[in-house]
């Protein structure tokens, strides 16, 4: 099993920012896509940024959000910037394990935009 354990969330003002840590007990060179998605009440999950062989973005997070990673702390990032009250929801860290396909899902980390 691929344990990935997401940190960072919290309540926020909007137009402020938030930093979102994903830690993977695997060496991510082992995963073979690694991203976040984000559930907010009444809605799909739906995928806010992913990075495969090529970085994408969802339209409603461009030039806001940035995905990253660092291979020696095995570890996800996205920083969020410039957060809006649509941006409220459960955020979850996703990863693909190269050796067998399978997907993983962090427990997910609550971000509110509220003031």
């Amino acid at each position: 099993q691929v344990q990935l354990v997401e940190s960072g969330g919290g309540l926020v003002q909007p137009g402020g920012s938030l930093r979102l840590s994903c830690a993977a007990s695997v060496g991510i060179f082992s995963l073979d896509a690694m991203g976040w998605y984000r559930q907010a009440p009444g809605k799909q999950r739906e995928l806010v940024a992913i990075i495969i062989s090529s970085t994408t973005y969802a339209d409603s997070v461009k030039g806001r959000f940035t995905i990253s990673r660092d291979n020696a702390k095995n570890t996800l990032y996205l920083q969020m910037n410039s957060l809006k009250p649509e941006d409220t929801a459960v955020y979850y860290c996703y990863a693909r394990y190269r050796a067998n396909g399978m997907d993983y899902w962090g427990k997910g980390t609550l971000v509110t935009v509220s003031s």
